[in-house]
């Protein structure tokens, strides 16, 4: 689907995909809610709430078959673009489930410019948040109150987090604290 809408619009970009969506070709059942989301140079983090049974599984498939097919054809190759399953873990509790937004949202690209802030500690958090603020492959921007994606639904985390200020209070206090280390024990990397 997304090879022949490029086909037919131009190089893919999410204006062309809002619109796709917005025509409302066919009604759509969804299957999961994409709560946090964060792409990064060798993987990418989801945060999803499951709204159909079995729907965080049907939806990884999904997404795995359809990029690989996309991808193969765009660039005229064959085989698998990823190794392995997706790996997945249960939130049972709230707090640690604010502390996985912080972590994919902030820490995760954090990274970036601190690559062993989860061993050491954040050296120097206002570059952290900074960078975060402007990294533009996480829901960040969206929790920041800067940008308002089409596919990002924030569920009961939008109760959590009421404004941006809030949000981003929480956020230097996870990063203040090193509470990140208590999300990380849910990560499967």
């Amino acid at each position: 689907m997304l090879y022949q809408l490029e086909q037919e619009k131009g190089s893919m970009n999410f204006k062309i995909l809002k619109e796709f969506i917005a025509s409302g070709q066919k009604e759509r059942k969804p299957l999961i809610r994409i709560m946090v989301d964060c792409l990064m140079p060798n993987h990418f983090h989801l945060l999803l709430e499951e709204i159909q049974d079995n729907g965080i599984s049907r939806f990884m498939h999904k997404l795995g078959v359809g990029y690989t097919k996309y991808f193969n054809k765009k660039y005229e190759r064959v085989g698998g673009l990823f190794q392995g399953t997706f790996k997945a873990a249960s939130v049972e509790k709230d707090i640690y489930l604010q502390y996985l937004v912080a972590y994919i949202n902030v820490i995760n690209p954090g990274q970036l410019i601190e690559p062993e802030l989860k061993e050491h500690g954040i050296k120097d958090i206002e570059a952290v948040i900074k960078f975060a603020e402007e990294y533009p492959w996480s829901t960040n921007q969206e929790y920041s109150g800067r940008r308002n994606s089409l596919i990002i639904d924030k569920g009961i985390l939008a109760d959590i987090f009421s404004t941006p200020a809030v949000y981003q209070e929480f956020v230097r206090s996870v990063l203040l604290n090193r509470k990140y280390n208590e999300a990380g024990r849910l990560f499967l990397e």
